[in-house]
């Protein structure tokens, strides 16, 4: 099974005179099936390290691997095809076309593979409504709460049943019920499909359903849930 593995990946930023060293030469391994949520500051290099997983973004240094194939050095159409293949990646500011409906937005995607809009948008459904929007699916984007955007994003991702799960604050503006229903989801269509998942989370609730809880503080990454962080949170 398929695994994502990062070695002394390193990202830095000119910043005026400064260097931000957002990621800085961290060794990750997700395997198959487990769910890993990622904490850290805001500006820690969280987002950086899942856009770098997801070949988004290129590292300075450091090899990132997936199924045993190196990512990291893609072209951009290779890793369009990567990620198209892939990646089910949940982006924090969404990505929806704001006049097209829910169904629309969920299945664009899949036509990339091959199918047509009618048979994109039929795959689609059954996520909509698995992420609570059977009865929302012909309204647009812009009539939407940001919540229920969010979770069009998510149903979007997982459309595509990938082969990785990346997501950055999937649950940023969801309510608390809907936040353990969906986080719920995620783990468990990891678990059942075998396939890894890294989260970028802020969220207290993640770390009940995931099976390893990693830091990243100034581009270092830690084991568990750091002390202070977890305070700065609750």
């Amino acid at each position: 099974m398929s695994a994502l593995e990062l070695r002394e990946v390193v990202k830095h930023y000119p910043a005026g005179e400064e260097v931000v060293r957002a990621v800085d030469g961290v060794s990750l391994s997700v395997a198959p099936g487990e769910v890993v949520a990622l904490y850290g500051p805001s500006g820690s290099g969280k987002t950086t390290l899942l856009l770098i997983a997801a070949a988004l973004l290129e590292p300075d240094s450091g090899s990132v691997c997936f199924d045993g194939r190196e990512i990291s050095g893609l072209s951009a159409r290779e890793g369009a095809r990567y990620r198209r293949e892939n990646v089910g990646f949940v982006f924090q500011s969404f990505h929806l076309l704001a006049g097209a409906t829910a169904v629309d937005n969920a299945a664009l995607e899949l036509m990339a593979s091959g199918p047509s809009l009618r048979e994109a948008k039929q795959i689609a459904r059954p996520w909509l409504e698995r992420v609570g929007l059977g009865h929302r699916m012909e309204h647009r984007a812009a009539q939407l709460s940001m919540g229920e955007r969010q979770r069009v994003a998510i149903a979007r991702a997982l459309a595509g049943e990938p082969r990785l799960l990346l997501a950055d604050e999937p649950t940023g503006n969801l309510d608390s019920q809907r936040t353990q229903e969906i986080l719920g989801l995620l783990r468990d269509i990891c678990h059942q499909q075998r396939i890894p998942g890294l989260l970028v989370t802020h969220d207290l609730h993640a770390q009940r359903f995931v099976d390893r809880v990693l830091t990243l503080n100034d581009g270092h990454l830690a084991d568990g849930l750091d002390s202070d962080l977890q305070r700065t949170l609750a």
